[in-house]
């Protein structure tokens, strides 16, 4: 099953939810570490639309949390606290690794 076009619109999602989703974007890509927004911008844009509720929560969260900390959560140089470290950092740790992969980067952050 193939990714439906970003101009059909999922019916049951209703105003305040596509702007949480696009200010959680903004955020995501706008934190003032390069680095950060870097990973985090693009992991926004493939996967906060499949978020659940809560999941939507957890990143608005991350999203709080100084961008130092959780640039060096994503890359390992610091263990993620226990209210962080789980299903999601894992995806953000391996989209990050798979898209430095993809360009031929072997820094990976």
């Amino acid at each position: 099953m193939g990714r439906r076009p970003l101009y059909i619109r999922d019916l049951s999602m209703t105003d305040m939810d596509d702007a949480r989703l696009k200010k959680l974007k903004f955020r995501a890509w706008r934190r003032g570490f390069r680095e950060a927004d870097l990973i985090l911008g693009p992991f926004a844009d493939r996967h906060v639309s499949t978020f659940s509720p809560a999941e939507l929560d957890w990143f608005e969260v991350l999203l709080d949390q100084p961008d130092q900390d959780v640039y060096a959560w994503i890359i390992g140089t610091l263990p993620a606290p226990e209210q962080f470290d789980g299903e999601i950092m894992k995806k953000i740790q391996a989209f990050r690794m798979h898209v430095h992969a993809a360009r031929g980067d072997d820094r990976g952050g």
